[in-house]
């Protein structure tokens, strides 16, 4: 059990908070392993490589993270006050989010599943 009065507790708890910039998007419209696939190509790259690679790939989970990736820019701009050219993206990392079951008619009056899964998107910015 801890020491100390809750309110003390969570003071110490608060007061080593991480304070690099951050962004997240929760159930985005698409799955956790194709958003995965994206994030592993830009962890550890400037803001402006990882424009570009974001903008030219054709996969569809590149627009999402991009958006992630602008707010995260902005976040960390506007609320810590930090240089854009010294950004560098630290973590990223997609977790699972809702799945949508729908049923569709399948052969002999039977429902065949449908499910579209959706995923939480995280990428986390410091200075180099």
């Amino acid at each position: 059990m801890a020491k100390g009065h809750r309110s003390q507790i969570k003071r110490e708890r608060n007061a080593q908070k991480d304070m690099r910039a951050n962004a997240h998007v929760k159930n985005a419209p698409v799955s956790e392993t194709k958003a995965k696939v994206i994030l592993d190509s830009i962890r550890g790259k400037k803001i402006v490589d990882a424009m570009g690679i974001l903008r030219f790939s054709p996969r569809k989970a590149a627009t999402v993270v991009e958006k992630v990736l602008v707010s995260a820019v902005a976040n960390a701009q506007n609320n810590l006050g930090l240089d854009i050219e010294n950004l560098v993206i630290a973590e990223t990392y997609a977790t699972k989010g809702l799945k949508l079951k729908r049923f569709r008619a399948g052969a002999m009056g039977k429902a065949k599943p449908r499910v579209t899964q959706k995923s939480h998107i995280y990428i986390i910015l410091d200075e180099k």
